[in-house]
């Protein structure tokens, strides 16, 4: 293209361009216009002879040209957006349609008892039936102008007018009633929890305002070349683990790399699995290190009864397990940093009362996919709320399982790990605190592990979390009413952390915005107000975004998200409450292997200072580690594929949650419809599956 001198410099005959000079920048996609603005009286801001006249006193002088040539960079930017929503879109529909295509629903995961899930399912199906009936009749009284006035209502009318107006006299005097009745009970078990989540923020942040943190009552352990100076007892390390051939690799060297005196320290390989294959894995995973100096056992139960928790308790009934003083606990995909021993077990010395030190979690897939985002800011108000409160404050929180260090005396004071729930760490954790041990939180130490990248994995994992505190509640509640701790610790453990965090949440997210929300669209006389569907639950989320401030951009999504959630936890909590079928049933999460070259070299190579009391040629061999990640997919290539899954009960809902958007336009209520309105699409896609890991 020639240059446009008629714009950058003077024109022909000498008749200078009256206007501000610009500089175009052309980067794609984005394209920018800056102006220059010649406020110096410098003749270099200015092209061409007659310039200096160009200037206008007060102002830039613009023209057409330049008004047109911004509207047409603008217009490509907006028609670059529009491309990328409408791609976006496309992509969206083509996945939605391959779903629906290949017809495969969560009936075919058998997570939940068949009963339960029909039953559940059918509940939902009634009620959207039911409310697509209403909107039909509804539609017709406002298009034929049936919008009678109550008093009207009592005048005789003949015809389907006078069905409609029975309609209105049955609905305002029997139905409305009673589910006012429901949503005033909700609303207040609605602001009970919030109330105690905000209450919970105000306490982490004195935390942090006064620097709140565990002190060791004795002095930290001396960095001292001989292994016998200063304060390392013997810890049993333990790492169960069942068919996780994709992480045993990096917790095992994790594990291994630990910076403790070699001969204070064993390391049981716990490993569950089924498939001969697997175990030959780790067997021979096990065996390298061995001979590499490391002090590590593999074992492996032929009866897999009790799930993790009787792995856990065959593993303790060793007969050398009596040389221990501490035992360290870390799932299969856990990867503590090599510091992790020096920074909790010196919290046990002289403090007799203490029986359980936590760490917290971190997350190498946090950024993953959009499921992983929303999970990660759970969790991490979760660790940097809730976790740490409880323990700074009262000394007592739940186990989380892993990444922690027990006390061997206190796990055997507390009768050991039981089979009876499938929230064994929950179980123990509770059963110490009734024999009067201490719980310490480490909100500084980290330990790296993965998030579910794919929703069934997460529905699974969320179900056991929520079904089996309800299990183990209806065992405990005996045991805590007869238990010698003061009345104030027995009101916290019933009320707070089993009635109002794993019973009420659930129960109240679900009845209240997947139900009564709906209906009150088609019975107007009951009301929700305005601040229960919008404002305290953004109130709520932003209190809960707070520890994970990168994630703001995700405020939204979360809210519309968690209450999607509530319908597999309300499903899993009333499975544990009653003992159906699918509350003892224990699926292991599935883990991708999420660890990088550079994790992997920061396991092979410790630094110097830790080689003294670890290495003596115990290093693994990372070429060999990365050639066995690289051959994965090939020796898993006979393995049964990934699906994406329909999840029904979701779509119901959505489709649920739609027609009562549609609904609410007809009494103009505006924040309800467009509450109903994204929180029917998030049901939307996650009935889909389209929120998590897409498999092609």
């Amino acid at each position: 293209m020639a240059p446009w001198t008629g714009l950058w410099g003077g024109r022909a005959g000498g008749d200078a361009y009256r206007g501000t000079p610009v500089v175009v920048k052309m980067e794609n996609p984005n394209w920018s216009i800056s102006e220059i603005s010649p406020e110096d009286d410098d003749e270099d801001f200015l092209v061409g002879a007659g310039a200096t006249g160009a200037r206008r006193k007060g102002g830039r002088g613009k023209n057409a040209k330049q008004i047109t040539w911004v509207l047409l960079l603008k217009a490509h930017r907006a028609a670059g957006c529009l491309a990328s929503l409408a791609s976006a879109a496309v992509a969206l529909g083509a996945a939605a349609r391959r779903r629906v295509a290949d017809g495969r629903t969560d009936a075919d995961a058998g997570v939940e008892s068949p009963v339960l899930r029909s039953r559940f399912y059918a509940f939902i199906r009634a009620f959207l039936v039911l409310s697509m009936l209403l909107l039909a009749v509804e539609l017709a009284a406002h298009v034929n102008g049936w919008n009678l006035a109550a008093s009207a209502l009592a005048l005789p009318i003949i015809g389907v007018e006078s069905l409609y107006g029975s309609w209105l006299r049955l609905r305002a005097a029997y139905l409305a009633p009673l589910l006012q009745f429901l949503t005033d009970a909700c609303v207040v078990l609605f602001l009970i929890q919030s109330a105690d989540r905000l209450i919970q923020c105000l306490g982490c942040f004195y935390i942090n305002l006064k620097r709140i943190k565990p002190k060791l009552k004795s002095s930290p352990l001396p960095d001292a070349e001989d292994p016998d100076a200063g304060y390392y007892p013997m810890v049993l390390v333990q790492i169960p683990m069942c068919n996780e051939k994709e992480v045993y690799q990096q917790s095992i060297a994790a594990v291994c790399n630990l910076d403790w005196p070699r001969s204070n320290f064993l390391v049981q390989v716990l490993d569950d699995s089924d498939d001969p294959t697997t175990q030959s894995l780790i067997r021979d995973e096990v065996a390298k290190w061995q001979q590499n100096g490391a002090r590590i056992l593999y074992r492996h139960r032929v009866l897999r009864d009790g799930y993790k928790a009787g792995n856990l308790k065959s593993a303790m009934g060793c007969s050398y397990v009596k040389d221990y003083e501490f035992v360290a606990i870390f799932d299969a995909d856990f990867q503590p940093n090599p510091d992790f021993l020096k920074r909790s077990v010196p919290h046990f010395k002289d403090n007799d009362e203490l029986g359980l030190v936590q760490a917290r979690w971190s997350f190498v897939n946090k950024d993953e996919n959009l499921l992983t985002r929303l999970q990660n800011i759970n969790l991490c108000f979760h660790f940097e709320v809730e976790q740490q409160v409880n323990g700074v404050f009262l000394n007592f929180f739940g186990f989380n399982g892993t990444a922690g260090v027990w006390r061997i005396k206190a796990l055997e004071d507390s009768g050991g790990w039981m089979e009876r729930t499938t929230v064994e760490d929950m179980d123990i954790a509770v059963r110490a605190h009734l024999h009067g041990w201490k719980f310490i939180f480490l909100n500084d130490v980290e330990c790296q592990c993965e998030l579910p990248e794919s929703y069934e994995a997460y529905r699974k994992q969320q179900h056991r979390w929520h079904s089996g505190p309800m299990q183990l509640f209806r065992l405990c509640l005996p045991d805590i009413i007869k238990s010698k701790i003061s009345v104030w610790k027995k009101a916290n453990l019933i009320f707070l952390f089993f009635l109002l965090r794993k019973l009420i949440l659930p129960f109240y997210s679900f009845t209240l915005f997947c139900i009564i929300l709906p209906m009150t669209m088609f019975v107007p006389e009951a009301e929700l107000p305005d601040w229960v569907v919008c404002y305290i639950p953004a109130l709520m989320s932003l209190l809960n975004i707070l520890p994970s401030p990168k994630s703001f951009p995700f405020i939204i999504p979360y809210l519309l998200f968690e209450n999607t959630m509530s319908v597999t936890k309300f499903n899993a909590m009333i499975s544990g409450l009653f003992q159906l079928g699918s509350a003892y049933e224990w699926v292991v999460t599935k883990k991708s292997g999420r660890s990088s070259e550079g994790d992997l070299i920061a396991l092979a190579v410790p630094p110097k200072e830790l080689r003294h009391h670890q290495r003596t040629g115990s290093a693994p061999n990372l070429d060999a580690m990365l050639k066995d990640q690289s051959d994965s997919p090939k020796k898993d290539g006979r393995k049964k594929k990934k699906h994406n899954r329909i999840y029904k009960k979701e779509l119901a809902l959505s489709l649920l949650l739609l027609t009562a958007a549609a609904r609410s336009l007809l009494t103009k209520q505006g924040i309800h419809f467009y509450f109903l309105l994204f929180q029917g699409i998030s049901f939307l896609l996650v009935g889909l599956d389209l929120i998590g890991e897409q498999v092609e």
